[in-house]
């Protein structure tokens, strides 16, 4: 007698699985996110009778430190914790063209030198692999190549290979023959990536897997991935620009504050060291509505120039963030208005971030509330003026953390003035050539920096 099919539906947003399909996810509430998934009566995987499970006491569980090594690109071993981890599952994702296949070939270069890497190819054929790696400068090492997309011959070849690193490229082309659904779909995602998590456990392998982001700014098959792998980076940046910021959004071996910068040239990614120094070129001189900020990203700070206009509102007032959160920017506005005296209510308002930089630390809200009260007011802070602190919505300026840090950058990078929080939490180590200015609340600051002579 035929075994029987079992079908569930998981939802492509949250990964949830629901035994009968529905317009609308039950756990989430997204439309159409469900998709079909068959599974035999013994739940679609065959079992291996010879095999048993053993349980092992705790203490007696190997704990050293993972063995790491690095990938040769000192951005992405920045953001990976210090270097790839042996027998990790890398997920890296972003929309299509922002160069993750760039990013990949360029570390075979380096450590295709002293590991053996299998990149596997499902969109391009070894001869287009071939003419990249060339216009990269990718030559040598024991790099191997395979353009195939058949989950099965992908495992073969990586058993006889034995390589250190694995690299696909990318999962959404890979199949499984044992499957009816098409390539891509959240099925064959699902599946795929489950075969190949075990392969990377089993054989301690580093194997890096490349996932395209879809129209809704997700890994496509985005929760489930999420959930097999232990790392997930994220590419992002504008194809329109030559900077690319890599973010790491789960990290099992390290922290997800690190973000890496690189620039996009004609022989491939550069590392950008000095992010700050990139995203502070080319800043207007004496201009309202500018002010620099400084985050901290993991352990390292990093200066972006926020820019503000304001501008009388016609009919209902507009409100524009890019790179700050709305809602945030939606509160410092009505700080501004409740109590800092500008009437910004009945204007249209306009935040921007330059160089593509996201600013969600709470820190940036003084350096975005005095760019609007200068664009407001249309009085320049001057090029050499930063601020760093949390703003309240009594209007307080709150202290912040690794204050010495940022105004180490901030001084290192040339600015002669800086508004800080009057109430810090840290004794203020003094720098030469640097003139603090404490304000207790968003009054002062506005006060101390465009008040008129």
């Amino acid at each position: 007698m035929a075994n029987k099919q079992k079908t569930v539906y998981i939802c492509s947003e949250c990964g949830s699985e629901t035994p009968n399909w529905a317009g609308k996810c039950p756990s989430c509430g997204a439309w159409n996110t469900l998709a079909e998934l068959r599974l035999d009566k013994a739940g679609g995987r065959a079992r291996d009778p010879g095999r048993t499970a053993k349980a092992k006491k705790l203490e007696d569980l190997d704990s050293t430190e993972e063995i790491r090594f690095s990938t040769g690109i000192s951005e992405f071993d920045r953001v990976l914790g210090g270097g790839a981890v042996c027998g990790s599952l890398v997920l890296v994702g972003g929309a299509p063209g922002i160069g993750k296949s760039t990013l990949l070939l360029q570390m075979c270069a380096a450590s295709g030198r002293e590991r053996r890497i299998l990149y596997v190819s499902g969109e391009e054929s070894e001869r287009q692999l071939k003419l990249r790696a060339d216009r990269l400068g990718v030559h040598g090492g024991e790099l191997y190549v395979l353009a195939e997309t058949d989950l099965d011959s992908i495992l073969a070849a990586a058993e006889s290979l034995k390589p250190d690193i694995v690299i696909i490229d990318s999962i959404q082309t890979v199949s499984n023959g044992d499957l009816s659904s098409a390539p891509g779909s959240i099925t064959q995602v699902r599946e795929c990536t489950m075969r190949i998590m075990r392969l990377c456990k089993e054989k301690n392998l580093t194997i890096f897997v490349v996932g395209h982001i879809n129209k809704e700014g997700s890994i496509a098959g985005p929760k489930v991935l999420e959930h097999m792998v232990d790392c997930v980076l994220y590419f992002e940046g504008e194809r329109s620009t030559s900077f690319r910021i890599l973010r790491a959004a789960k990290n099992r071996f390290g922290s997800t504050n690190e973000i890496g910068v690189f620039e996009m040239a004609d022989d491939g990614l550069r590392c950008v060291e000095n992010p700050s120094e990139m995203l502070l070129s080319g800043r207007p001189v004496d201009s309202p509505g500018t002010c620099v900020a400084c985050v901290m990203e993991g352990t390292r700070p990093i200066l972006a120039e926020v820019q503000a206009l304001v501008t009388p509102a016609a009919y209902n007032a507009a409100r524009r963030s890019n790179g700050v959160d709305y809602n945030r920017a939606a509160m410092l506005l009505a700080v501004l208005e409740k109590r800092g005296g500008l009437s910004v209510a009945g204007c249209d308002s306009y935040i921007n971030v330059i160089g593509g930089l996201t600013l969600e630390e709470p820190a940036a809200d003084l350096a975005t509330s005095l760019a609007i009260a200068s664009s407001y007011l249309d009085r320049p802070l001057g090029a050499d003026l930063a601020a760093i602190g949390e703003i309240g919505l009594s209007g307080e300026i709150r202290s912040v953390s690794a204050l010495n840090q940022r105004l180490s950058e901030i001084s290192r990078l040339g600015f002669k003035r800086c508004v800080i929080p009057a109430n810090r939490r840290d004794e203020i180590r003094p720098l030469a050539g640097l003139r603090l200015l404490p304000a207790r609340n968003i009054s002062e600051a506005i006060a101390a920096v465009l008040a008129r002579e």
